[in-house]
């Protein structure tokens, strides 16, 4: 503080009493207060999730096992949207409605047995409507029977890492070897919205009319909050009334899987808890764009004397608000690096770390290739290296 030492030899008290309260005014304005523990809500379980990054923001017993309900149709929609990226079926494709689709109880579409169906209208049933009979009819369609389906289904949540999942039906009806967690649902949900974009707008969208009859979406914050824009609800005496909900706002996407509440009116409200105290206490920040040079490492006996490190694809990190100009930034870069060097090979490393605690570490890659250098460079390089 050489400000400090300065006044202190003029003898200035007053001076110095005034510079002291200044110093400790801005430490107590830059001081961070702890994020405020999150909401009580009144459910079994729950997990709020940054949707971009999949940072934990809130929780509540996340990894306990418990029934989905029509949860459940978001698996169903996963399997069903792979078919369709691989070219395997198509929207316009017809669906010849089974008996079994046509008297699968629960909550329902209406369609008709015999009658035939579009694949893009049975989705929207099954999103809007959270039709059972319309899940049914698209397993049988994707799979031929809904056991078979549900192998589907199984191993698309282990691809995903579900690894608490367990499906035996496209419904979410009651069966006591069907289960996932509000984990799992968030992984769901979240490869949904990544690698779905387009059709998960669906999600949003408040109704759905087939056979002259008009469903409302039954996710009641779709109306409520103007940042809600999807996804699925799912209610059975089992699983209780239950959530997954999204929300973007100033392009922030959090993400809310709320299970085992007493009510729609608890779901809803318990959902909408979480969601404004993670918009609230929390902030997502672009660190570095793909492609962009952190730093620049030296290569020895190469034909370029440095080499450009970055990261592959952008980097994102979630952290309480207001606390991005206390991230430190470090950067871990071997002493000796040699010839040659490919795009892409990993060289040094970055963590970010807040208040002594490492919030993310990140492999930085070489963002073009540096051949080997001329006997010339080699050998004064060589040279080089063995002074050092």
């Amino acid at each position: 503080m050489p400000y400090f030492k300065v006044l202190m030899l003029l003898r200035i008290p007053f001076l110095v009493s005034v510079v002291l309260i200044l110093i400790a005014g801005t430490a107590l304005a830059q001081e961070q207060r702890p994020v405020p523990a999150p909401p009580i809500i009144g459910a079994k379980s729950y997990l709020m999730i940054d949707g971009r990054t999949g940072h934990e923001l809130a929780s509540l017993a996340p990894d306990g096992r418990l029934a989905p309900a029509s949860l459940t149709k978001l698996m169903t929609a996963y399997v069903v949207f792979q078919a369709l990226r691989q070219n395997q079926i198509q929207l316009q494709d017809e669906v010849t409605v089974s008996e079994k689709a046509w008297r699968t109880g629960g909550s329902r579409m209406f369609i008709e047995v015999g009658k035939r169906v579009s694949i893009q209208d049975l989705l929207m049933g099954m999103i809007v409507q959270s039709g059972n009979d319309a899940s049914v009819a698209l397993a049988e369609h994707v799979a031929g029977t809904e056991e078979v389906f549900a192998e589907m289904m199984n191993q698309s949540a282990s691809s995903l890492g579900m690894l608490s999942s367990h499906f035996m039906n496209s419904t979410g009806l009651p069966n006591k070897d069907h289960y996932s967690t509000a984990r799992d649902l968030s992984t769901l949900a979240r490869a949904i919205i990544e690698e779905f974009p387009g059709f998960y707008k669906w999600y949003s969208v408040r109704e759905f009319t087939w056979n002259d009859i008009k469903q409302p979406n039954r996710n009641r914050l779709l109306w409520r909050d103007a940042s809600v824009d999807g996804m699925k609800t799912g209610q059975t005496d089992d699983a209780g009334w239950c959530l997954v909900s999204s929300a973007k706002r100033d392009g922030m996407r959090v993400i809310a899987v709320v299970l085992g509440t007493s009510s729609d009116k608890a779901r809803i409200d318990g959902s909408q808890a979480l969601i404004n105290y993670s918009f609230r206490f929390y902030e997502t920040r672009l660190l570095y764009r793909a492609g962009e040079e952190v730093t620049r490492a030296r290569v020895w006996k190469s034909a370029n004397e440095y080499s450009p490190l970055g990261l592959l694809d952008d980097l994102y990190i979630t952290i309480p608000r207001g606390t991005y100009d206390s991230l430190d930034m470090i950067r871990e870069i071997p002493v000796t690096m040699t010839a040659p060097v490919s795009q892409g090979q990993a060289l040094a490393k970055i963590s970010v770390n807040l208040n002594g605690d490492t919030l993310l570490s990140e492999s930085l890659r070489a963002l073009e290739d540096n051949p080997r250098g001329s006997f010339w460079q080699r050998t004064r390089d060589g040279i080089s290296l063995w002074f050092e």
